[in-house]
């Protein structure tokens, strides 16, 4: 079986979709860093900050904060907001408690949070949603990308593949992180990848 390079696929995308707009799910400032030096110049692009998976609503608004000071830094996107629902992800998750980190837990979150960015982004008009989750090394991009295209199909609105962490970029983010001085966090987000 092939793999997709994911990558690829989007270097291709992002120029036959140029000067449309892009609803990317970002889940902290350091890892939409790269992502947003790679789509915005291309695509009007808007972060979604949608992250019930958050262990503390404290955890919630540090990296919230740290998302739009990063904006408003650079000026490379809009920034759309979402309440902290931990109970949103409670209840996707319940049940897959003691899962090991990267397993079917993670992709119930995945599902959740790209869900959340599809519905939001054909509400609102855009032409694509993304996410800045396979950024990380730790995060399997062709299953992200999976429930990506489902989503895609299944609600109408178009998807952008990725595998940020190609070309580079997941040590490019470490480098405009400390440029920023941006809060990095040492774990996903949720209480069970802290322990």
């Amino acid at each position: 079986m092939n793999k997709i390079d994911y990558d690829k696929v989007m270097q291709s995308m992002l120029s036959a979709h140029a000067g449309e707009r892009l609803l990317l799910h970002c889940c902290c400032a350091p890892c939409s860093s790269y992502c947003l030096e790679t789509v915005a110049p291309i695509l009007k692009t808007t972060v979604f900050f949608y992250n019930p998976n958050l262990d503390t609503e404290a955890e919630y608004e540090k990296r919230k904060r740290e998302q739009i000071r990063f904006l408003g830094e650079t000026g490379l996107a809009d920034f759309l907001d979402c309440d902290y629902a931990a109970e949103d992800y409670l209840a996707a998750v319940a049940g897959l408690e003691g899962e090991k980190e990267g397993g079917a837990r993670c992709t119930k979150c995945f599902a959740l949070r790209l869900r959340r960015t599809a519905e939001e982004a054909k509400a609102r008009g855009y032409d694509l949603f993304a996410t800045t989750l396979t950024l990380s090394p730790l995060k399997d991009a062709a299953r992200i990308n999976a429930i990506g295209l489902a989503l895609s199909e299944e609600l109408g609105i178009g998807y952008l593949p990725s595998d940020f962490k190609k070309r580079g970029g997941y040590l490019r983010s470490l480098e405009l992180s400390r440029a920023h001085e941006l809060y990095r966090q040492n774990y996903c987000g949720c209480k069970f990848s802290k322990r």
